[in-house]
Formats: structure tokens, sequence, C-alpha cells
């Protein structure tokens, strides 16, 4: 499979194509990882009341533990502070969404920061690649097959080369060996391949 022109300006010109889709692509993961790590500081307030609700529901769980000894009203002042430990668990669990967010937030900013330039890679420059790969070694296979393969160039010249270059081409005879064989690398150039001869 041919990946790469065989004449130098054309094969310089992919391989730096080539080179400019992949450091787009790093640099789209690199900056994707920097929002991403930049969004993870968003964590630290619901952390923060992740901590502090789960403090306060400890103190006043311990605070209700021991007013449970108290004679008489030990039992409702238990259940008073039995609310304020709910509350720190209420403050904790929001702080856990807060960070859950966050965190989902920064997974789909990440992922989307890296599809957008891997699909606009996709669509433009890998059809383009594939195409040339699959046409280039198509016409390499041809060349190979000699006089046959040249005809079978020369036709397809014929077909897709502007008609300024076929003019160029000074025959009246379009089935000699010469003349096919000048139509022949004229495709084997437009596709960045060396001629026949």
């Amino acid at each position: 499979m041919k990946l790469y022109a065989e004449t130098p300006v054309r094969f310089v010109r992919q391989f730096a194509a080539d080179v400019a889709a992949a450091a787009f692509l790093l640099l789209a993961v690199w900056v994707a990882m920097e929002v991403r790590e930049g969004v993870l500081l968003l964590r630290a307030p619901g952390d923060g009341l992740t901590e502090a609700g789960t403090a306060i529901g400890g103190a006043f769980q311990g605070a209700a533990d021991n007013a449970r000894d108290v004679p008489l009203v030990g039992e409702d002042l238990a259940n008073a502070l039995g609310t304020g430990t709910r509350a720190g668990e209420g403050i904790a669990e929001a702080g856990r969404m807060q960070v859950e967010a966050v965190t989902t937030l920064a997974f789909w900013l990440t992922a989307a920061l890296i599809a957008v330039p891997a699909l606009a890679l996709a669509l433009t420059w890998l059809p383009r690649r594939v195409r040339f790969a699959r046409d280039a070694t198509a016409a390499a296979r041809l060349r190979e097959r000699g006089d046959e393969g040249m005809a079978l160039l020369a036709t397809r010249a014929m077909l897709t080369q502007p008609l300024a270059r076929l003019s160029r081409v000074r025959t009246t005879d379009w089935q000699s060996p010469d003349t096919q064989a000048d139509l022949a690398d004229l495709e084997l150039h437009r596709l960045g391949l060396r001629g026949s001869r």
C-alpha cells in the first residue's frame, strides 16, 4: 500500500500534512486535559461542603448520643439534636452532588474538546489520505503490469487530465506505445508517482 507519493515535493507536502494533523490532535488532547484539570478545581467547594456536613452531622450525632443519658429530657433532647444530624447529612449530600456534577462536566467537556477536532480531521484530512493511498496503490500496481497496465493508465489520463495537459501530448496516433506511455506518465505524475520511464 502506498501511503506517500514518490515525487519529493508531493511527499514532503503529504508528510507535513500528516505531522500537522497529528500535532493538531495532540494539541487538542493537551488543551482538553488542561481544561479538565481546571474544571476539576471547581470540586473544592463541594469537597468542603461534604467535609463540613459530615463534621456537623457527626458532632450533632455525638451530642445526641450523649444527650440520651440525661434523665427525663434525654430522649427529647436527642431527637432535637437529631435534626442537626440530618441537616449535616443534607449539607454533605449537597457537597457530593456538586462534586459529581463538576466531575461529569469535566468528563463531557474533555470528550467534546477531543472529539470535535478528531471529527474535523476525520471529515477533511482522513478521506484525502485514504483516497490517495487507494488510488496510488492501484496506479502503482498498474504500472508494474507493464504495457497492459500502462494502457489502462493512459485511458484514465484521457478521462481525467485537463485538456490543456492533453493538448501538450504531440501525436495523432493515440494508440502508439510512446503516446500511451506519455499519457500514463501524466496520470502517474498526477498521483505523485514516478513515470514509467
